[in-house]
């Protein structure tokens, strides 16, 4: 029997999963904090975990966190409301074996908890997952955008130069990246990905850099950095604007002088390292708040990629789910020949603020839950089924003002949410309208948290 740890500070919630999941054959533990959870998965064996975002003690990535401090291999689903999508992209980013949003639906749950489980065991000693860039084939989409990115590609990766990749969460940074690589001379040597986001800046330096045994609290050993690790070759820096100051220091040291000295060694390395760094904010704004040094940035602004969200790439949605609805096949072991048409008009008028990571996931539920061989209305996600304005394309040139208005206010009320900490008095004064207008606006978008 499997072992299942439900945490949400929601106790009715808590007792109905704890119910439907018992009655689907597993041991159900839940707990209101995120704490009690860390001491459940410390005197339980629990094969998963179902995590809420937000909780009062620790959120969803900070509890994720910690547990991969105590099980690397525990796999971790987050529960989310749709305003929290964003989050959730980010959580499995950071190891997450996927996300569902909240109000959960039953049978799309069982089927998620059923796909962990038929995951294959980790062989001991290879333990990293491979990432899902490793499997797939690069994707190019059809529209003007890609072309020129293609074209950038094509031009700057046999050269040396640094390269900033910018663009919104899920976009396909660490893609683009690995197409930069395998383009590049460097093709036949390692190409090493980190996310600085998932870096504390205890552990920043030593993974960065590497350290020798001694060196600190719990250095058993010696251990080479990312910078050895890819010396030849290619080191994606992904999230760079994340890196406090003083690594920002060390690492402009690395990138001029190009050798690294690991934590407590007393010796340089020389490294050869070819530098790909990508953000989802602009660090021309980080560096007038003196967030990121101006030396750093423009050491790494050789050369910059821009990479736009889905939503203002509407010709390839279409694109982009077939071959996604390929690879789930694959995966899966189903036999899910296309869409249906309403379908495909669904994914093309939803707004995707996880952009292709978003699109990926959901073509995965999709499959799964399809008992045809098109996928219909009733395997799509219920925040796909609400009528949200289509994106404005390259087509339609942005003259739709209605169109142009709503996706701004609904973009504003979002800002304004997040701002104050999603509380509605609070976010209807910043924007200068009654509760029950912001109420009414929330519902109207689909933003129900």
């Amino acid at each position: 029997m499997k072992n299942i740890l439900v945490v949400d500070d929601d106790i009715t919630f808590c007792m109905m999963l704890q119910s439907y999941l018992s009655k689907q054959g597993y041991q159900v533990f839940t707990t209101q904090k995120a704490e009690e959870g860390l001491r459940v998965i410390r005197n339980q064996t629990i094969d998963l975990v179902l995590s809420d975002y937000r909780m009062p003690d620790k959120n969803g990535i900070e509890l994720l966190e910690d547990i991969k401090k105590i099980h690397p291999q525990l796999p971790v689903l987050i529960m989310t409301s749709y305003g929290d999508i964003r989050l959730a992209v980010r959580a499995m980013k950071l190891g997450a074996v996927d996300y569902i949003t909240k109000p959960v639906n039953h049978e799309e749950l069982r089927e998620l908890i059923f796909s962990v489980f038929q995951q294959p065991e980790p062989v001991p000693g290879n333990e990293k997952r491979i990432s899902p860039y490793e499997q797939e084939e690069f994707i190019q989409g059809q529209n003007k955008h890609w072309q020129e990115i293609e074209s950038h590609l094509q031009m700057v990766a046999p050269t040396q130069l640094s390269v900033i990749l910018q663009g919104e969460s899920g976009t396909g940074k660490e893609f683009v990246a690995r197409r930069l690589h395998e383009l590049s001379t460097r093709a036949s040597q390692p190409f090493v990905a980190i996310d600085c986001g998932a870096l504390s800046n205890e552990i920043a330096a030593s993974e960065l850099f590497g350290h020798v045994k001694g060196s600190f609290t719990g250095a058993v050993s010696d251990k080479k950095g990312q910078f050895e690790l890819a010396n030849g070759g290619t080191l994606f820096l992904d999230e760079i604007g994340n890196l406090n100051y003083e690594i920002q220091v060390k690492l402009l040291r690395a990138l001029q002088e190009r050798k690294i000295k690991r934590i407590g060694g007393s010796y340089d390395i020389p490294v050869d390292v070819r530098i790909i760094a990508a953000t989802n904010d602009e660090l021309s704004k980080s560096l007038q708040q003196g967030n990121f040094r101006e030396d750093l940035y423009h050491r790494l602004n050789e050369f910059t990629i821009h990479l736009k969200p889905l939503r203002e790439r509407h010709e390839d949605i279409a694109l982009f789910a077939k071959k996604f609805l390929v690879l789930a096949n694959l995966e899966l072991n189903k036999q899910v020949l296309d869409f249906d048409k309403a379908v495909l008009e669904k994914l093309l008028q939803y707004n995707w603020p996880g952009n292709l990571r978003e699109l990926k996931n959901i073509i995965k539920r999709s499959v799964l839950l399809s008992k045809t061989a098109l996928i219909t209305l009733d395997a799509i996600p219920s925040e796909l089924l609400v009528n949200t304005p289509p994106p404005v394309t390259d087509e339609s040139e942005g003259t739709d003002l209605k169109v142009l208005s709503e996706n701004m206010e609904r973009k504003k009320i979002m800002e304004a949410l997040e701002k104050c900490n999603y509380n509605k008095s609070k976010a209807a004064r910043v924007l200068n309208i009654d509760r029950k207008t912001l109420y009414n606006k929330i519902h109207f978008y689909n933003l129900e948290f």
